[in-house]
């Protein structure tokens, strides 16, 4: 019995962890985006600072090649001119400098490969968050189109009626309106059939008293009365 309550009580947990995942799921879906576009923020940033300092090492690379060339040169003058010990001086300073020389162009080789890493990284999230995108607008307009349905004239409150029941209502109206009506007519022909009314109709009838009603008997005599006499 334990082990079925805490199984129980286990899976009333998932359940309402599952629902409250499914309520909020088009705001973490909207955080998850903010993150990850975040982060792409900073990868652009990141590939920026990679794009200078590439370039960096570019204009530091050149200064160092245009300087060995002029040591060279000035190297080779002062050896023509017999000064061998300046020539020499100037051949440490140009080797210092080509290794300078190969530094820059292996940091250059490198900045080269993280660029293009980056450049890839970025238009691949970028591509995969415009697609998010859509699937969000596509997910928010269903998730309206839900709240729409179960907020609309067919999903009313506890408390609210609803169509059957307005319908309901108004069938039996017209019900007790038809049956208010048919005894309504009733009594007035039980009225005419048993009144006073008619108990003088039923004496006239036989000659005791004028008539009530005038007959197509007397319309006729006063239409003759009308007549102009014959010569």
């Amino acid at each position: 019995m334990f082990k079925t309550v805490v199984t129980l009580f286990r899976g009333s947990v998932a359940a309402a962890g599952e629902e409250l995942e499914d309520r909020t799921a088009l705001l973490i879906l909207d955080q998850q985006m903010r993150d990850a576009a975040a982060a792409v923020e900073r990868s652009k940033r990141t590939l920026a600072l990679a794009i200078a300092q590439d370039q960096q090492e570019g204009r530091k690379l050149e200064a160092t090649v245009a300087r060995i060339a002029d040591l060279e040169t000035r190297a080779v003058a002062a050896l023509d001119g017999g000064r061998e010990d300046l020539a020499r001086d100037a051949a440490d300073a140009i080797a210092g400098l080509e290794a300078d020389r190969d530094a820059a162009m292996t940091a250059r080789a490198l900045f080269a490969t993280e660029i293009i890493r980056l450049k890839r990284h970025v238009a691949t999230a970028q591509a995969r968050i415009t697609e998010l995108d859509r699937g969000r607008r596509v997910a928010r307009a269903s998730e309206a189109v839900r709240s729409l349905r179960r907020s609309g004239i067919e999903a009313a409150r506890p408390y609210e009626s609803t169509l059957p029941e307005a319908e309901s209502t108004l069938r039996r109206l017209r019900e007790r309106q038809m049956e208010t009506q048919a005894a309504d007519d009733a009594l007035v022909e039980l009225d005419a059939a048993t009144g006073p009314l008619a108990a003088a109709e039923r004496l006239a009838e036989q000659g005791f008293g004028p008539r009530l009603k005038t007959t197509a008997d007397d319309v006729l005599v006063r239409l003759k009365s009308k007549r102009a006499p014959t010569a």
